[in-house]
């Protein structure tokens, strides 16, 4: 299997973190992609920490790419325009091919207008600076990553992770990333969005947390689950669990059940034979209509489609 070329851009200011992200995650995917760091004139870059990165490649590596990932930078070195060297870089880019960002790296794509009329996410902590100055952008700053393609923008850190093997089970399936995540020792898929990140005052003390009743819905995924059964678990009142779960999760319960069991849909598309009737019946869809409805609403494709894409992978 061709191996696909994924080029990073590391900027002055970026984070050492971030910058490394993609070669650990995508270099443990069996062989499937070969990454390469690049800066815009091949000289060493200036970290976010109290040392420089020096790199094997210049900007001509960007026009190679099959995925280009800009890493992110320290707040400090963002701005709403892009300099002519960067501008320079991103112009040898090839047309289709996929362009990631990983937390502020959005600033780059939207100063440089190829986010313009497309819908992308950030770090929750620079969201309303990111709005001020590109307001031609939607922002979502409430979830870990947006695939808007051939564009995709993740939140902050660890959502780095989070799309990178979300980039691995795009292009070769669940059971790939799963095996990636556990030898990275990583979760392979989190729940919730930003809002779980966010300073929030300390739960008083002595709160009871929702983990418990989450983990006890997903293995009953295949039931009419209610917020009264949630609560009723959690031993809450409706009201105080619902507070609750958004407050842990980031989502309402209702919309947590929903992306759960779109993602156990998306799961039994890919590893098995069973109609989208008997999927929807498994992952607690009344049926299959609604199970087209709320994964056409998610990623904007049908089961069969997202089936067929799977089995090429595959």
């Amino acid at each position: 299997m061709r191996r696909e070329r994924v080029v990073v851009l590391a900027l002055d200011g970026v984070y050492p973190f971030e910058l490394g992200i993609p070669s650990r995650i995508l270099g443990a995917a069996d062989d499937r992609y070969e990454v390469l760091t690049c800066s815009v004139d091949g000289r060493p870059v200036r970290t976010n920490a109290d040392f420089g990165v020096t790199v094997e490649h210049g900007p001509e590596a960007l026009a190679t790419a099959g995925t280009v990932v800009i890493a992110p930078v320290a707040p400090a070195h963002l701005a709403d325009e892009v300099s002519d060297d960067v501008l320079a870089a991103l112009a040898l880019i090839r047309p289709g091919t996929r362009i990631v960002s990983i937390c502020t790296g959005a600033f780059v794509l939207a100063a440089a207008g190829l986010l313009d009329g497309r819908r992308a996410t950030t770090h929750w902590q620079v969201a309303d600076r990111f709005r001020r100055m590109f307001p031609r952008v939607d922002l979502d700053p409430d979830v870990l990553f947006v695939d808007d393609h051939p564009f995709l923008t993740s939140a902050g850190a660890a959502s780095g992770v989070d799309i990178c093997l979300h980039l691995v089970r795009k292009d070769h399936g669940s059971k790939l990333a799963n095996s990636v995540a556990r030898r990275c020792v990583v979760p392979p898929f989190r729940d919730g969005g930003q809002a779980q990140y966010i300073e929030q005052p300390v739960p008083e003390q002595g709160a009871a947390s929702t983990a418990g009743t989450r983990a006890w819905a997903l293995e009953r995924l295949d039931e009419p689950l209610t917020l009264a059964d949630l609560s009723g678990h959690a031993r809450m009142s409706q009201r105080t669990f619902a507070r609750r779960f958004h407050d842990e999760v980031g989502l309402s319960p209702g919309r947590w059940l929903i992306q759960q069991r779109v993602v156990r849909a998306r799961h039994l598309l890919e590893s098995s034979d069973l109609t989208v009737d008997q999927i929807a019946g498994r992952v607690g869809f009344a049926t299959g209509a609604s199970l087209r409805q709320h994964l056409n609403a998610a990623i904007g494709i049908s089961p069969q489609a997202y089936r067929r894409t799977f089995q090429t992978a595959r």
